[in-house]
C-alpha cells in the first residue's frame, strides 16, 4: 500500500503549499501537502473523469446529496461543490491530513456545502444520488471490492456512480466484479482515455 492511504495527521503550516489549477471551469489557488493522494496537482485519472462526466444538476431545487470516495486535496468534492451549490457534498477519505486539506480548501473556495467525514462518520442511512470517485485501486482487489460494496448500494434509485479506473489497474475486471457480486446494481463502461476507463454504475 502507498503512504498516502493510510491515516496522517493534519499538515503543519510549513508543509502546506498553495497550487493553482482548474477546477469546475475556472482558475482556483488550494492548499496540497505531501502524504496524500496526487499531491503535485490534479492527477490524470481525475481530469479524465472531468473530461467525460456529465454535470451534476445544478437547479435552484436540486439538493441532491453527493458523495466524493477518495477525496484527497478535495478536487472532485470541491468541483461538484462549485458547480452544485444547493447540493449536500461529502467528502470521504481515510486520511485525516486529506480532510483537513479539503476542509481547508472548500473554505477557502467558498463551498460551504462540502462535509468533510472519515467513513465511521458518514451515518449509515445517508444515501447518494451521485458518486464521483477516483477510487484507491492500489490498495488491493479486496479492499476495492469491500469499498465498492459498502458504497455503491447506497446509490438512491436512479443515482449514479461515475468512477476512473485505469485501464492496467483491472477496470475491465472491476466493472464485471460489480455486476456479478452487486445484483442490483449495472456496471458499464461509457467511455476510454489515456489509460483509464469510465465507469458508470446504476441501480436497477
Amino acid at each position: 500500500m502507498s503512504e498516502h492511504y493510510f491515516t496522517a495527521q493534519p499538515a503543519s503550516d510549513g508543509e502546506r503549499r498553495p497550487l493553482r489549477t482548474h477546477l469546475a471551469g475556472r482558475a482556483v489557488e488550494v492548499e496540497v501537502a505531501g502524504g496524500i493522494f496526487s499531491p503535485g496537482g490534479l492527477d490524470k485519472g481525475t481530469a479524465v473523469l472531468f473530461d467525460h462526466v456529465p454535470p451534476p444538476p445544478a437547479a435552484p431545487d436540486q439538493k441532491g446529496v453527493y458523495l466524493d470516495l477518495g477525496c484527497g486535496w478535495g478536487p472532485i468534492a470541491l468541483t461538484l461543490g462549485l458547480l452544485a451549490p444547493e447540493a449536500q457534498v461529502w467528502a470521504v477519505d481515510v486520511n485525516e491530513r486529506a480532510l483537513d486539506l479539503t476542509r481547508r480548501n472548500a473554505e477557502a473556495l467558498g463551498c460551504d456545502n462540502v462535509r468533510t467525514a472519515l467513513p465511521s462518520e458518514v451515518p449509515e442511512d445517508t444515501r447518494f444520488d451521485l458518486i464521483w470517485s477516483n477510487p484507491p485501486i492500489r490498495v488491493g482487489k479486496a479492499v476495492v471490492h469491500d469499498i465498492m460494496s459498502t458504497w455503491l448500494p447506497r446509490l438512491t434509485p436512479g443515482g449514479e456512480a461515475w468512477m476512473v479506473v485505469g485501464k492496467n489497474l483491472g477496470a475491465d475486471s472491476l466493472q464485471r466484479w460489480i455486476g456479478e457480486s452487486l445484483p442490483e446494481l449495472s456496471a458499464e463502461r461509457m467511455a476510454s482515455a489515456k489509460g483509464f476507463r469510465i465507469l458508470r454504475v446504476t441501480r436497477d
